[in-house]
């Protein structure tokens, strides 16, 4: 606890600790001065003398004692120790992001470890960290789409939201447009400059009430930003298939509309990524946190408490004891 305490403390004035040079240089001249001071008599023996040494000669030292220690927090009161309290305030304008992400039964595919959905949710979690000053909301879609979370700067909500995200509470497919609609619906009625959505899937648009081109659309009409992700290793990938075996592990094609990804992207003003492992997909959402950044103004107020009382209300209290000891108990009579 005492150790804790003094991390905290750092001191205004540490050159005046070059003072407690002064102390050695005390103790040798008092010890010079006294050995000088003590009279000496020769004796044929001390058997005698035993027994005549007082409590008087014990602690004739004791005001010199004193008066080092109160020099010693003098110095300590000169040198000012005091506490730091910084106050941090982040002010900045934000942006509003929406992460759609594709939760339908190929995200179950193997070829990401342990399998894309997980991988997706890793990713997803680690930009939610990357962004501490924006607003996150969370879409999943498969055949039909729902809001996982809404817009919130809370990280605890948004990764609880995020790691509750499942196959199979939505009816199967890939309704890309639905995904991205919904999604830009959480945007619509934000007051913020810079509106994202970051949608990532995995297939081909084959469900949903608004198809892709319309969403896209939606988009540009309320100045949303689209980045498209498709998901997904070349040619072959391990799917996981329930027979009545049980489940078992098939090798299907994989099979992504880039070329509608791509257009959706470009044509909001983002860009489209392929990623075809855990690495790229990990890069992508760093190259996305790179390319939208928030405007943060950041300011730091330091409160400085003075400690140096107390060390000087010591160093009296010794003066005081070295003052009625040295005048009193250990008084010297001419």
């Amino acid at each position: 606890m005492v150790l804790n305490y003094l991390d905290t403390i750092s001191f205004a004035t540490p050159a005046f600790f070059l003072l407690l040079l002064l102390l050695p240089l005390m103790i040798f001249h008092y010890r010079k001065n006294n050995n000088a001071r003590q009279a000496t008599i020769k004796v044929s023996s001390v058997k005698n003398f035993a027994t005549l040494s007082s409590w008087k000669n014990i602690v004739r030292h004791l005001p010199f004692i004193l008066r080092l220690a109160a020099l010693f927090f003098i110095i300590i009161a000169l040198a000012r120790p005091q506490t730091k309290n910084e106050e941090i305030n982040a002010e900045g304008e934000g942006i509003d992001i929406v992460l759609g992400i594709d939760v339908s039964g190929s995200m179950t595919a193997q070829d990401f470890s342990p399998n894309r959905m997980e991988a997706a949710k890793k990713v997803a979690e680690e930009f939610v960290d990357s962004r501490p000053t924006d607003r996150i909301g969370i879409v999943v879609f498969a055949g039909e789409s729902f809001t996982q979370c809404p817009l919130t700067t809370d990280k605890a909500v948004l990764k609880s939201a995020i790691s509750h995200i499942q196959n199979g509470l939505l009816e199967d497919g890939t309704a890309i447009g639905d995904g991205l609609s919904t999604s830009i619906d959480r945007l619509r009625n934000t007051r913020s400059k810079s509106k994202v959505v970051i949608l990532l899937t995995d297939g081909e648009n084959n469900g949903g009430i608004i198809g892709p081109a319309s969403a896209k659309e939606i988009a540009k009409a309320f100045h949303v930003k689209v980045y498209t992700i498709g998901v997904g290793s070349d040619g072959y990938a391990p799917f996981p298939v329930k027979t009545q075996l049980g489940i078992i592990v098939q090798q299907q094609k994989v099979t992504i509309d880039e070329k509608l990804l791509n257009e959706i992207a470009t044509e909001t003003g983002g860009k489209y990524f392929r990623a075809k492992d855990n690495v790229g997909l990990t890069d992508i959402y760093k190259e996305i946190d790179q390319l939208e950044k928030s405007k943060v103004e950041i300011t730091t107020i330091s409160r400085y408490t003075e400690k140096y009382f107390i060390f000087v209300l010591l160093a009296s209290l010794l003066l005081l004891l070295e003052i009625v000891f040295r005048y009193t108990v250990l008084k010297k009579f001419p």
